[in-house]
């Protein structure tokens, strides 16, 4: 016996597989002919360029490249600082066996260190370390139903409404990046020395069938001056991009990633103390509307049996991001760092513990300072580590939320003081929060001739630990309303173990009157 039923489809967009891992990128590097020949390695830092992502079966490719600076004490009669500038091209397969061609990757690659060995004057290898993590979507759709047609009463239902981020879309996009940035106007550039290269602030914007996603660029370049000095410069630019987006309206959901795919710094020919910065930039964005959706968490016949059919799916209930602006202040009083001249300082921050609650999220952290410092004719790298902590708070967040956080860079600054170097640094916090839920959607039902039925037309029940109205009047192929009203129950929800309840029994003949 066939039903009327009303369904629904969902779009889900669901994680098939993620990973993270360490990887290690290395090669050769030959010192440029103009250049003279490297005495000690000073420090190498460095900006990682992803230009290809690529899903498959059992794998995922990842193809980009490491832009490469090297700082060094050069063997000549000066002892002069001088830098070279190297790529670093990898491509890496990493396996993950539920990827397939066609699935979406989302790939977060972050520098956490170089080793860089001399080889001999003229030739240097070089090893970067880069935390990877990988994660690869797949969408599909999914049909349920969410009501039956039920005039006679024959037919019991129980509901839940639930609310489902249905996927609307997802796409990529481009857009560059293109600035002169001016030099502290007493400085005659000399060469380019390290650039650190972040992205912060970003923010959607979503209309009709359109997505624009700004952020803020920021830079800190380090360069050496024609009179042998050493110099930095910051500063913050503003970049912006479309995504197209069919269906998209502006109550639709997103969650945008802004990522850097190539990156090019030369010195302005016209204007000695200034550069030229163009960086390619890869936008990507998905969109989903949020869907209360009725879920049949169970349904019986009072007259037949019902052959059910469902299907269990891991649905997205939330998905938002948090942002927030940590400020580090520590002063130092290492020796080292008294007794020489800071050059500069690397910066990296390490997440150590995320300690995940109800409403909020408590992180321990470490910021790895690796101060470049000047003794005389000699300079030498000084490490520290400094502790700090901090919380962000939602009340959608969940001690089974799925947590990803990055910390980046915005601004730095090393201020010297007749005791103590004091450092400020100013970070910016984004943790991606995920809620999801194992829902059971009932995709087809039939109503099927009863194998037994019952005689009684009324049966003493008494309640047992664990029991429901619903479970009650599902045993017997009865209905809760009437099992309340025969028996006085106010609040259908609150029964008690030992409770005598008399549990009505009704033919389909009854039940038509």
């Amino acid at each position: 016996m066939a039903l009327e039923t009303a369904k629904d489809k969902i779009r889900l967009s669901q994680i098939v597989g993620q990973k993270q891992e360490i990887l290690s990128l290395d090669g050769d590097v030959i010192v440029n002919d103009v250049k003279p020949d490297v005495l000690k390695v000073i420090s190498t830092t460095g900006t990682i360029c992803v230009y290809k992502k690529e899903a498959l079966n059992g794998k995922v490719k990842i193809e980009g490249c490491i832009n490469t600076y090297i700082i060094y004490l050069a063997d000549d009669e000066e002892s002069s600082i001088r830098t070279i500038n190297t790529t670093l091209d990898f491509a890496e397969i990493i396996d993950l066996e539920m990827c397939k061609e066609g699935m979406t990757v989302e790939a977060l690659l972050c520098l956490k260190g170089f080793e860089t060995k001399i080889l001999n004057g003229r030739k240097l290898r070089v090893k970067a370390f880069v935390d990877s993590r990988i994660k690869v979507y797949d969408t599909n759709e999914v049909e349920a139903i969410i009501d039956v047609q039920n005039d006679d009463g024959d037919i019991q239902m129980l509901n839940t409404v639930k609310k489902i981020l249905s996927l609307v879309g997802e796409n990529t996009g481009k857009t560059t990046l293109k600035e002169t940035i001016n030099l502290n106007s007493q400085d005659e550039l000399a060469e380019i020395m390290k650039i650190s290269f972040g992205i912060s602030n970003i923010t959607t914007k979503t209309s009709y069938n359109k997505v624009l996603i700004k952020a803020n660029a920021n830079v800190n370049i380090m360069y050496l001056t024609e009179d042998n000095r050493i110099d930095e410069v910051y500063t913050t630019i503003p970049l912006m991009g479309f995504i197209d987006m069919p269906d998209v309206t502006d109550t639709s959901e997103c969650i945008s990633r802004v990522t850097l795919r190539n990156l090019v710094l030369r010195q302005n020919n016209e204007e000695e103390n200034s550069i030229n910065i163009e960086a390619d930039i890869d936008l990507s964005c998905r969109a989903y509307e949020v869907k209360e959706i009725n879920i049949i968490e169970d349904i019986y016949s009072i007259s037949n049996d019902v052959k059910l059919n469902k299907i269990e799916v891991r649905t997205r209930q939330e998905e938002f991001e948090l942002e927030d602006t940590i400020k580090v202040n520590q002063k130092l009083t290492i020796p080292d760092l008294l007794y020489g001249k800071v050059l500069g300082v690397n910066l990296t921050p390490t997440i150590s513990n995320v300690d995940v609650r109800d409403g909020r999220i408590k992180y321990e952290a470490t910021l790895n300072a690796e101060f470049m410092v000047q003794n005389e004719n000699d300079i030498n790298n000084v490490n520290t580590q400094i502790p700090f902590d901090f919380e962000l708070s939602n009340n959608s967040i969940t001690k089974r939320s799925n947590i990803e956080t990055e910390l980046n860079i915005v601004t730095k600054n090393i201020e010297v003081q007749d005791d103590g170097i004091v450092l400020d640094v100013e970070l910016e916090v984004n943790a991606g929060v995920q809620n999801d839920e194992n829902i059971n959607f009932t995709q087809d039902l039939e109503l099927m001739e009863p194998q037994e039925m019952d005689t009684y037309s009324m049966v003493i029940y008494f309640v047992k630990p664990g029991d429901t109205l619903w479970k009650i009047a599902k045993q017997f192929r009865t209905r809760v309303e009437d099992i309340a009203r025969i028996n006085g129950i106010e609040d259908e929800n609150r029964i008690y173990p030992g409770q005598q309840l008399y549990i009505p029994k009704f033919t389909r003949k009854q039940l038509a009157i």
